[in-house]
């Protein structure tokens, strides 16, 4: 499982202006709405991606972020339907019917479920598979997510006629429309049990252990979150399972300090290196090295850029660029060796450094 394209899911390019976001977000919010689909179920979850990626490319901010490969916090947006309510209403007026206000359609979804992984430095610039583990509920294998004891029937529910679903009339962008909603009384099921499981007590699933690969993409930045759609919790009924949010932490490494998709390395220099040029060996993200020819007269604080050598970019050709800022090491002990060679230099520069304190005590 991969990290969302979100130019994809919208059918844009990633220089794609803003405009052309809103025509491609308005176009197959028509095309995927669920009011226009009602034999599709899974027409509810295309449109949450839908809507999930414009609000996250409209957005200068957003989108900045989601191109450098950051985290992309999608706050309480799909923690309740208004958010796309308020969304649809911005686009079709405040009379769209919304598929997230009323009745589910549909046997009830499952719960998302969220995990954490860490991965090293070098694995977030190379991208790494990794397999997470985390309990869920699961369909019971005892009675197959019916929740009903095995050998006993289900009965056929009065209401729905054994559908699952009852017809809600309403007015969209569309016109009037007939959508499909889940049966209030059977919960979709269309049927009704009678004697529970007793594994399960007719909740028709069971917490379980889980395992999942997941791949992490190269470049990917601390805190990102990927979501594994339908790797959460059971569903009711054959329902659809809820999504598996994978947080990942980028651990630090003493080497190198990160800025988006650029690193920065900190190097020390000897006086004399500095002033005479030195060849530094220097170490690549990906465990390798590689050589930096150090310039005579080497200020302190100098930058030198390592161009490609830094994290690549998710999703995106190209790398950013490793960054070496060199400082200088001022020793705070000399032998009586080291002064006489240093004050002897200083006087071929014309320079006159402080007495030594041995000296200054023997004159007093």
């Amino acid at each position: 499982m991969t990290v969302a394209d979100y130019y994809d899911t919208l059918g844009v390019s990633r220089d794609a202006t803003g405009e052309e976001i809103k025509r491609a977000f308005r176009k197959l919010a028509r095309e995927t709405h669920p009011d226009a689909n009602p034999d599709d179920p899974d027409a509810e979850h295309r449109f949450r991606e839908i809507a999930e990626a414009y609000e996250v490319l409209s957005d200068s901010t957003r989108r900045a972020t989601y191109d450098r490969g950051g985290s992309v916090d999608m706050g309480d947006l799909f923690s309740s339907f208004g958010g796309i309510d308020d969304l649809l209403s911005r686009f079709f007026g405040a009379g769209f019917g919304s598929p997230f206000g009323g009745v589910q359609s549909g046997p009830a979804q499952g719960s998302d479920v969220g995990v954490r992984v860490e991965i090293s430095l070098a694995e977030a610039a190379a991208g790494v598979a990794r397999t997470v583990s985390y309990r869920a509920p699961a369909p019971c294998e005892s009675c197959g997510g019916s929740g009903s004891e095995p050998g006993t029937s289900l009965l056929t529910c009065e209401r729905c006629a054994g559908q699952g679903q009852v017809r809600v009339t309403r007015q969209t962008f569309l016109g009037t429309t007939m959508s499909i909603a889940a049966c209030d009384a059977c919960r979709g099921r269309g049927r009704v049990v009678v004697e529970p499981c007793e594994t399960c007590g007719g909740a028709g699933s069971d917490v379980k252990d889980n395992q999942l690969s997941v791949d992490i993409p190269g470049g990917i930045e601390d805190g990102s979150r990927m979501r594994v759609s339908g790797g959460g919790a059971a569903g009711d009924a054959g329902g659809r399972s809820g999504d598996l949010f994978v947080e990942v932490r980028v651990t630090p490494d003493d080497r190198f300090e990160r800025h988006g998709i650029d690193l920065v390395h900190r190097v020390s220099v000897g006086i004399t290196e500095a002033t005479l040029g030195r060849t530094l060996v220097i170490p690549t993200v990906d465990g390798g090295e590689i050589d930096l020819d150090v310039p005579p007269g080497t200020q302190p604080g100098a930058v030198f850029k390592l161009s490609g050598m830094g994290m690549p970019r998710v999703r995106r050709r190209g790398r950013g660029d490793l960054l070496v800022e060199v400082g200088v090491s001022i020793p705070n002990e000399l032998d009586e060796d080291q002064e006489a060679a240093l004050r002897a230099f200083a006087e071929a520069f014309g320079e006159e450094p402080s007495e030594s304190r041995k000296r200054r005590r023997r004159r007093r």
